[in-house]
Order: C-alpha cells, then structure tokens, then sequence
C-alpha cells in the first residue's frame, strides 16, 4: 500500500471541510469566514466526530502562506496613492477609532484581570475593522454608492496601513518585553524608512519591467511573476527583520499602483481564495470550544466594548472633521466589527508566545458574533439616525450643519507653504534614497568588489566612485533642485525674504555635504571623508548640467510610472460635492437589466430620479458627457451625479431585470443544428419558408435544405417546401419538437 504524507491527508481534510461548510454558508447567506472557522474547528484536535488534523505544526504554513497571499491581495486594494487621496475625514476618523479601541481593549483587559501583553494586544485585535466582511455587507444591502460607504473605505485604507504599523510595533514590543521608547520610535522610523525605501524603488523598477516584457507576457506568466515578486519581497521583509506577510502587503501596494493592477488581482483571487480558506480554517483548528465556554463572560463584555467603541469612536471622528450627523452615524455602525487582520495579530501573539492561550479563541468568537451583527448594525443605521435627529436639540443641529459646511471650505496656500512643504519632501525622500543606496554599497557592493575584483584601499576607492555615481543624480536634486520655481521666484522678489531663501539653499548644500562625508566614513577616517567630501562637491557643481539631465530621466519615469493606472482610468473618482449630499458614483450594469438596449432619452432618468449621468464606460472606451439619444450597452458602468435617496432609486430601477415570459421565453437554453423532415402529414408542406413561421414559432433559424438531393445553403424565403425535403434549423430542440411533435433527429456535430 502507498503511503500518503500526513500533509496531504491534512490538506485533503481542510478543504473537504471547507468546501461543505461553503456551500452551507452560501445557503444561509453568511460570510464564508466563519464556515471556514466552524470547518477547521469540526476538524481540529478538540472536535472527535470527524477525522481530525494529524500534522498541525504543517498546516500553520500553509497558513502563513495563506495570511502572506492575503496580505498581498489587500496590497492590490490599498495603493499608497489611495492613502493619499483618502482625505482627512477618513484619516481623522479612523485615527481616533484607533486609539480609542487602543485604548479600551487594553483597560478592558486590565477590569477583566489579564496580564498587561494580553491587554495590550487585545487593544491591537479591537483596533481594526474587517474589509472583507464590511465589502460584502454593502454589496448585499446595495449601499455602497451612498456618500457614506465612500468614507468607510478610506477608514479601511488608513486602517490598514495602521495594521502593518501595529504589527510591527507589537512584535518589538513582544521581543523587548519592555516599553522603552526609544526602541517603540526605532521600530516606527526604520519601519517608515523601509516603506518609502522599497515603493519608491518598486514603483521605478517594476512598472517599467512589466510594461517592456507586457508582449511576453500571458495570463500564465503574469500570474507566476506576480507571485514571483511577492515572494522576492516577503524574502526582502523577512531579510530587514520585519514579518513576512509586511512584505507581501508593500509589494500588492506597488503592483496597485501597475497599470496590470486589476488583471493581477483577477489572477491570484483564485490562490488567494485557495490559501485563505486553509488560513482561516486553521484559525478555527486552533480554537478550544472549552475555552469559549469558559471565557462566555469576557466573550460577551469585549463584543459589547467592540459595538459600542467602534461605532461611537467613528461617529465622534466624522462629527470632528465635519461629516453631518447622519454620514457620521452611518459610518459609525458600518465598522463595528473585527475580521482577518484581528486574527493575524492574535496569530502573531500566538507565535511570538507573550499572549495566553484564551486569547485566541476570545478574538475568533468576538469577530464571529459582531460579523452576524454587521448588517443589522447598517441597518439601523438610519433609524438611529432619525432618533438622534429627533431628540437632539434644534440649536445644536444648526451648529452641526454650520460646522460641517465650514470644513468644507477651500483655503488658499501660501508661496512660503508650497516652497517649505517640496524642500520637506525633497529631504525626506532623496535622504532615504541616498541611505538606502550607501547602506546597499557598504554591505553588498563593497564584499563583492574586494573579493572579487580589487583588495584593499583599492577596492574600497573602487567601491566609493560606483556608489558615488549612483548617488549623485539625487544629491543634485537634494542640493540645487527648485520643484516650486514659481513660488520660490515670487517670494524672491521680495527683498525681506532673499536672505531666507540664501540660508535655505545652503542647508540644502550642507546636508548634501553631510551624505557624501556619510559615505565616505563607510570606508576612509573622518578628516579625509570631509576633505574629499568638498572637491566631490565642487565637482557635482561642474557636471552640474549632465548630473541634471539625468535626474530628469529618472524623475520622468518615476511619474510616469505612478502615474500610469491613473492616466488609463479617467473618469473612475468619487467625488463629494459638499455641503450637499451630492455624489459621483458608478453603477455597473447587468446585462439583463431593463434599461439594457434603450436610449437615455428614453429612460427619461433626471426626469423620474433626479440624477444626471456624466460618464458611460465601456469596454476600454470612455463616453464623457453622453447625449439623450445614447444607448445602454449590456455590461456597461454609468457615472451619475445625485444624493444618496436618489441614487437608492435609480439602483432598485436598473436591478429589475426582465421578467421572463410563461413559455420560457428570457431563460437560457442550450441551442443546436436540427434536422426536421418534411412528411405528407407536415404542417410546413407547400408552404415557403416565410409562409411556414418557424422562425416566429421556434425562435429558430433555417440555415439549409436538402431537397431532391441537393443542399441549399442559407435558402431564399421564397423556397417552397414538398414532401421529403430536410430542413436544418438552429434553434432549441423543445420548441421544434413542439412544431412537429415526434418528427426531428438530433444531429451531433463534431
């Protein structure tokens, strides 16, 4: 008898369980996560019923497999470039939610008795939302093209990012087992500077390797380099000292910035919906139903703490940066529940062994019991709302209305801001460039170079001019580079203020000075380092023309490249048009909906709904301003401008679909080439083809006749059918029985 890995019967049991509970799940319309939990818990070491798990050690990597594709699929969703335009509400709201769940979990740790690391990363669990679970409740309820959902999915981007900084922060603190401070701000700041380290070089390289090797490349090889360079990067992350799956997360983050962005995140759905399901099931492996039953207490409190903290915190932030009551309130009951990153952080825990073993199985029931109170909790969004508006006082409604149009006001910016605001920028990310690059030099270029080219003060001279010229595009750019010409020129102008702009310029050369002494102290003393430093300098300044010329190539590429999935979705923005609830949003459309195939004039859709629709895409192709007489396209995404009530209507209208008829006719059927024999009993005899109405009876077409032993293709409608005549239709074999009852042959064509 062969023998079979324990790996392979333990993979072979969580999915067969996994599957089943989906199916279950899908039945009673619940999230898949928990049938996955459920699944592993039937299958795991405390459940005796079913065949149990052998290898549990083998099944946490395929685990961590499934949390580094799920990292990286978030990746693909989050963009660094979202953050950005996210906006400060989002920020503002998502921030407090942070540190007040950051906060209660910890005090509710500490009222309940457990350790300071339980309540610490018990805080870390409560501070995040699930974006899988909030995606598939506003799909389900139909809200997501209302002004609110716009905001909760800039909180989930923020969210997390503040995720992977969370997870860094606790595995230091973990390893410390102190909280010094000092070590808490090293771990942010050499987390802060990886970041920008590998995105920026990640958005320079990859781009350009994608689009020159695009004409290679099939869905195939698209997938394996995807997943290629995610794992190069978990290999990077790990290299850095920081955890797998924050590398799987940057490098998702980089390819969303790919014009190939969607098509990869259409190719690894299927592995990441693969591994993740072995992800969450192991979840559910590593649940002790003892442990629920005895921590129900506890269980009961953080869900409590969980629903009321969640919602009130987000509230609370999107009544501070203006939202309205109602957005606000909205918002507030959308995010009140924990999801995958909770369960990652509680893993992480696990692993790094400084939380309890009740943990866990706390945070899984916490996340399943606010999962099933998700859509209820969206629900009653509104009603609340209605209530709140009722009981609050009409003075202090005015004053919220005044203060959330006062926010939305449009401020100027100053020269001073604009010129400051490109020199921060400038220091901040030509500094780490030029680390990045001295650091690369010291421990790879250096070793290579001395061993296998030159030994010596040699190679370390050898060492210092390859890495000198790689530094010096971005040490011109650091030191002479004006990005705010304009602005910078119009507070020249102004006597008062030159001496500023000398003394700002001559930091700039300074620090400049400064990198080139701090790579020349990698190999050479200090005195030399700040000699040679002066006449490198003084050479920049010469071939000052050239070094620039390069720099704008490079800097050309650079946004070329970040910009280039934006460039090819035009018209694909949410725009909030405030203190209105007015909004632009977009509507795919389904191909058996009503408004397929007729034109907007007459659907008539400002007239009954109040919208306007700005934009119809299509395919690759962009319809801006469409006029009355422009056809709805099965497939199609509307852009439309309304207010939420508004665009609640229009959406219920384009979801009707067209009902089918009592004869079937609107269902799918399967259609084939039919033979039919023209017999003296025959309805058709005598008769021509238009006379005969097949193709009103049988929704069929007449594609050829055999009449006295010749073939006719695609025959007259005048041809007249006699008696032995075979008639070969493309219809549906029901409805040509039903013409001529018994008397049709079903040909199979090869």
């Amino acid at each position: 008898m062969t023998h079979l890995p324990h790996l392979v019967t333990d993979l072979g049991l969580i999915l067969g369980a996994a599957g089943l509970m989906t199916l279950i799940f899908k039945k009673l319309k619940q999230p898949l996560v928990l049938g996955y939990i459920i699944a592993g818990l039937l299958v795991g070491p405390h459940f005796s019923l079913f065949p149990t798990i052998i290898e549990i050690e083998n099944i946490n990597i395929w685990a961590e497999i499934g949390v580094i594709f799920l990292l990286f699929s978030l990746g693909l969703e989050f963009s660094f470039k979202k953050l950005v335009k996210v906006g400060g509400a989002s920020s503002v709201m998502a921030l407090i939610e942070v540190v007040v769940m950051l906060l209660l979990g910890y005090l509710t740790g500490k009222i309940l008795g457990w350790s300071t690391m339980d309540s610490i990363f018990l805080g870390g669990i409560l501070s995040i939302s699930s974006t899988t679970i909030i995606i598939r409740a506003f799909d389900e309820l139909g809200v997501k093209t209302q002004r609110f959902a716009g905001l909760v999915f800039g909180v989930l981007i923020v969210e997390d990012l503040v995720a992977i900084l969370l997870m860094v922060l606790l595995s230091t603190l973990a390893v410390s087992q102190q909280f010094a401070g000092s070590e808490m701000l090293e771990a942010v700041l050499k987390l802060a500077f990886f970041l920008l380290l590998w995105f920026l070089g990640g958005i320079f390289l990859i781009p350009t390797f994608l689009r020159k090797a695009s004409k290679l490349m099939n869905d195939e090889t698209l997938l394996i380099v995807s997943l290629a360079l995610c794992l190069l990067m978990v290999i990077l992350a790990a290299q850095a000292g920081f955890s797998p799956a924050l590398g799987a997360f940057i490098m998702g983050s980089i390819l969303a910035e790919t014009t190939k962005a969607e098509k990869i995140e259409h190719l690894i759905s299927s592995v990441k919906d693969l591994f993740g399901a072995i992800f969450f099931v192991s979840v559910g492996i590593l649940i002790n139903p003892a442990m629920i039953v005895t921590y129900a207490g506890p269980i009961a409190l953080i869900t409590v703490v969980t629903l009321l903290g969640k919602a009130l915190s987000i509230t609370g932030g999107g009544l501070i940066s203006g939202q309205g009551l109602k957005t606000s309130i909205q918002s507030g009951m959308s995010v009140s529940q924990i999801g995958e990153f909770s369960f990652i952080i509680a893993t992480l825990g696990l692993t790094l062994k400084v939380t309890s073993d009740f943990l866990y199985p706390v945070a899984v029931a916490v996340s399943a019991i606010t999962t099933f109170t998700t859509p209820y909790m969206i629900k009653l969004a509104e009603p609340l709302y209605r209530s709140v508006e009722r009981v609050l006082p009409e003075k202090w409604q005015k004053s919220l209305n005044e203060y959330s149009s006062g926010t939305q006001t449009i401020g100027t910016t100053s020269d001073w801001k604009l010129v400051l605001k490109s020199y921060v920028i400038n220091l901040v990310v030509y500094s780490v460039v030029i680390i990045g690059i001295v650091l690369l030099a010291a421990r790879y270029l250096n070793p290579f170079i001395t061993e296998n080219v030159v030994n010596g003060n040699l190679g370390d001279i050898a060492t210092t001019a390859v890495t000198l010229i790689f530094m010096a595009p971005f040490l011109w750019a650091l030191a002479v580079h004006h990005p705010q010409k304009e602005a910078q020129g119009r507070i020249w102008a102004n006597r008062n203020y030159r001496s500023l702009i000398i003394v700002l310029g001559f930091v700039r050369i300074a620090v400049a000075i400064l990198f080139i002494g701090f790579l020349l102290n990698q190999f050479f003393s200090a005195q030399l380092a700040f000699l040679v430093g002066l006449v490198i300098m003084a050479l920049m300044i010469v071939f000052s023309k050239r070094i620039q010329r390069f720099y704008i190539r490079i800097e050309n590429r650079f946004v070329r490249n970040l910009n280039a999935r934006e460039l090819n979705e035009a018209a694909k923005m949410h725009h909030t048009l405030s203190p209105w609830d007015a909004h632009l949003s977009s509507f795919d459309i389904l191909p058996d909906s009503v408004i397929v195939g007729k034109s907007l004039f007459d659907l008539q859709i400002r007239e009954k709904y109040g919208i306007n629709v700005a934009v119809i895409e299509r395919g690759d192709r962009t319809i801006m301003a469409p006029t009355r007489n422009e056809l709805v396209f099965p497939n199609d995404k509307l852009y439309v401008f309304g207010s939420d009530e508004q665009m609640e209507g229009f959406r219920q209208f384009i979801q009707t679909t067209i009902p089918a008829a009592a004869n079937g006719e609107g269902e799918k059927e399967e259609v084939r080439l039919q033979k039919l024999q023209i017999k003296s009993t025959s309805a058709l005899l005598h008769k021509s083809i238009r006379q005969s109405g097949v193709r009103e009876k049988t929704k069929g077409l007449i594609v050829g006749v055999e009449k006295n032993g010749n073939r006719i293709l695609n025959p007259d409608s005048e041809l007249v059918f006699e008696e032995g005549d075979i008639v070969w239709i493309v219809g549906v074999p029901r409805r040509i029985k039903q013409l001529e009852g018994n008397t049709v042959e079903e040909v199979l064509q090869s």
